[in-house]
């Protein structure tokens, strides 16, 4: 935050763009190597004035002299030049000293010489800028009068566009530097400073807000409040201060006056600019002016001001968009952006080691809300956040940094579970009615292992996602090792989006076969992804990945056409009554153009979607009740069956899945894998072939390696199979062959 002092010199010390203007004196430079010369033109201009201004003569007597004297002497208006001095181009160089190394534009050019040969009158002032060309003996007083009065003109001329253009810059840069205050106190102070630039005088002033009170408020219909906002000078010390409480009653008055009039006004010793806003809490400025203005000034300002009202809009707008983005109107507490920004500042000064981060996530707020409503679900945050505060707020940094999560920053000691846990033991009182037990998930990263807030934030979330593997209400620090897996997760989904983008990855087709006959009836098609080095990965590695990113969607609507695209081509070749298995991730399923998508890979294939069969797990069929039956419902109204994947898995209600149109049950690997290990394994897969028998599916295992597991899954009762006993899963070229050695 800048202190006044800062506010009050953000502005270059420099002449205004108007003393020039404003200056009464005309100042004449002679330079000539002649005494005669200095002294006649000083008698004969003595005691003149010219265009109402006196005259002040400057005398060198050398070109080396004149360009030292110029180079540290402002506001020089004519300059009489000799052409001849110590050499024969002495002065038409010094022109071009004046002119280019200089950079003086403004004051006017006489040359005189006594030798008109050394320089060509045309070419000398079409040159050099030059005013004017005369020989000395041309000179009379009256000429020399004229063409002083013609230089002064033409001086005073360019000084009124420069300063116009001058002044012109300095608002435009005054407006940039406003809008960029931080809050309105700085914006108006530096008002004062810029107003003080532009007239050339000091920063002698004051800014006074006008605050109507609103409509709905219960000071409504009262009389507008005007306060003292920023003060400069021997106003010091009256910010805050009510316009009554002034001691002068002139500035009083004037204030009174310009904010009632929504007015400018311009006084002899003082300035009032008036900046109205469309709220009606309009402002002025009061400037100590010495003179009155002239009309350039007050056409200035008026530009000034129309700017600087935009301005004053942009930074009330600003401070807005500023709460906005740095504190939370629901829990009142600081955002994910402050907070991020409070770990920056311990980093940048070095106080990190011994402080904590932590995050307390809400365990299930999700369906806190669906259950109870929003204004319930707002009740509970606005609880978590006042009990954090109560309890904190002294000690810690406290945020709300997402939906439902809290951020706490502290020393160590204070921002651990042992600490925080407790502070949740005692249910939150909802609008002194209902006392809401909370469950909390908490994760922990320390200061001194991070390099910025976001990664702290991104450390402690990590650590969240590691408590919740466990279950709800654990907790978890952010370690080296998670930080490993993460990064290695990272690149392999980078890899995975590269493999996808570039067509790396394909799809691999494994044989479905009656468990008795061996016929093959169809197959499952399975993605598959070979890296680089030709080496495959795992599904269970990358499937999920794709899943957390939404990857899965894409990758999901290829494989639905590319297998389908196979089972076209099994068709074309005569093989009639093959099914084609596809599989459904639960982020598929819930997308909203699933069907959709199904619906366009049937029509672009043409194939008969009973011949098409979709599994989804048992964990997507108990997401949603609603909405797992009626899309299961839509499926199968376009002809396809469904078979429910990885049963036993899961926690499924029976009579809820009696209610879905399922036509097959496939029972786990891991439940075939155990199937000759004792009466356990084979009693579990026993009763999930009962129960499909009784749901009136077809029974399907999966993971079948030997004829052990075959003859025994065949005698309880099982119809099909798949596995490395009957094929490995295969490429679509191989399909062909295999299917003629097999039937």
């Amino acid at each position: 935050m800048q202190t006044d002092d800062e506010l009050l010199t953000f502005v270059d010390e420099r002449e205004s763009p108007l003393a020039a203007v404003a200056s009464h004196i005309r100042k004449i430079l002679i330079v000539d190597d002649d005494e005669d010369v200095h002294q006649a033109t000083t008698f004969a201009l003595q005691g003149l004035e010219i265009l109402g201004h006196p005259l002040q003569f400057l005398h060198a007597y050398s070109g080396n002299e004149a360009e030292k004297l110029l180079a540290c002497e402002d506001n020089i208006a004519v300059i009489l030049l000799d052409v001849v001095m110590e050499s024969e181009d002495a002065g038409l160089r010094l022109v071009q000293q004046i002119r280019r190394n200089l950079g003086l534009t403004t004051p006017r050019i006489i040359l005189r010489t006594g030798q008109p040969g050394y320089a060509p009158e045309l070419s000398a002032i079409r040159d050099y800028d030059i005013n004017d060309y005369k020989t000395k003996n041309e000179l009379t007083r009256t000429r020399l009068y004229t063409s002083i009065t013609a230089a002064i003109r033409s001086y005073d001329q360019i000084c009124k566009l420069d300063a116009s253009r001058r002044g012109l810059e300095l608002i435009i840069s005054a407006s940039g530097r406003l809008v960029a205050e931080n809050g309105l106190q700085a914006f108006a102070a530096g008002i004062i400073t810029q107003i003080a630039a532009l007239l050339g005088v000091g920063a002698e002033g004051l800014v006074c807000a006008q605050e109507v009170p609103p409509d709905d408020g219960p000071l409504a219909g009262q009389p507008p409040q005007i306060v003292v906002v920023a003060a400069a000078g021997r106003f010091a010390g009256l910010v805050q201060r009510r316009l009554e409480e002034i001691d002068s009653v002139r500035v009083r008055s004037l204030i009174e006056r310009s904010l009632q009039q929504k007015m400018n006004l311009i006084e002899s010793d003082a300035v009032v600019l008036f900046f109205p806003a469309r709220s009606g809490n309009h402002f002025a400025a009061f400037i100590d002016s010495p003179s009155l203005l002239s009309e350039i000034d007050q056409h200035l300002l008026q530009v000034f001001c129309s700017n600087i009202a935009v301005c004053a809009e942009n930074t009330r707008l600003l401070s807005r968009l500023h709460d906005q983005a740095y504190l939370d109107r629901l829990v009142k507490l600081p955002t994910r952006t402050a907070f991020i920004e409070a770990i920056d500042q311990h980093i940048r000064t070095g106080t990190t080691a011994g402080y904590t981060v932590g995050l307390i996530d809400i365990d299930q707020f999700a369906e806190t809300n669906e259950a109870f409503g929003h204004g319930y679900g707002d009740a509970v945050l606005r609880g978590i956040a006042e009990r954090l505060d109560d309890e904190l707020g002294e000690s810690c940094r406290i945020a709300r940094t997402s939906g439902d999560t809290f951020g706490v920053l502290g020393l160590s000691w204070a921002v651990r579970p042992e600490k925080l846990r407790p502070l949740f033991a005692e249910p939150l009182n909802i609008d002194n009615e209902v006392r809401h037990q909370l469950s909390i998930s908490m994760g922990f990263a320390h200061l001194a292992d991070v390099t910025s807030g976001n990664d702290a934030i991104k450390n402690a979330s990590l650590a969240v996602k590691l408590a919740r593997t466990g279950g709800p209400g654990r907790d978890a620090v952010y370690t080296q090792e998670i930080g490993q897996e993460t990064r290695e997760r990272t690149h392999l989904l980078h890899s995975l989006y590269a493999a996808f983008q570039h067509e790396r990855l394909f799809v691999a087709y494994q044989p479905q076969v009656d468990i008795r006959t061996r016929k093959p009836l169809g197959f499952e098609a399975l993605m598959r992804w070979r890296d680089d080095k030709g080496d495959f990965i795992p599904p269970d590695r990358f499937i999920p990945l794709a899943e957390q990113s939404g990857l899965i969607n894409g990758m999901g609507r290829w494989v639905m056409r590319s297998a389908l695209r196979t089972l076209r081509r099994l068709l074309d070749a005569g093989w009639s009554d093959l099914r084609m298995a596809v599989n459904v991730s639960v982020v598929q399923f819930q997308a909203e153009d699933f069907i959709e998508n199904v619906a366009q890979a049937l029509r672009e294939t043409g194939v008969p979607p009973q011949l098409v069969e979709l599994e989804i797990t048992e964990s997507v069929a108990m997401t949603n009740a609603t909405e797992v039956e009626e899309k299961l419902h839509a499926l199968k109204a376009l002809g396809t069956t469904i078979a429910i994947d990885d049963f036993g898995t899961g926690f499924s209600s029976l009579s809820y899945l009696d209610r879905l149109p399922l036509d097959r049950l496939k029972i786990d690997r891991s439940f075939v894998t155990n199937i000759g290990n004792g009466e356990e394994g084979s009693r579990i897969t026993e009763m999930i072939i009962g129960l499909g028998h009784k749901l009136d599916m077809t029974i399907i295992a999966e993971g079948v390696e030997d004829d052990a597991q075959a003859q025994l899954l065949s005698s309880l009762g099982c119809h099909e199979a798949q596995g490395y006993l009957f094929a490995r899963p295969m490429g679509a070229d191989d399909i062909g062959n295999w299917l003629h050695e097999h039937t």
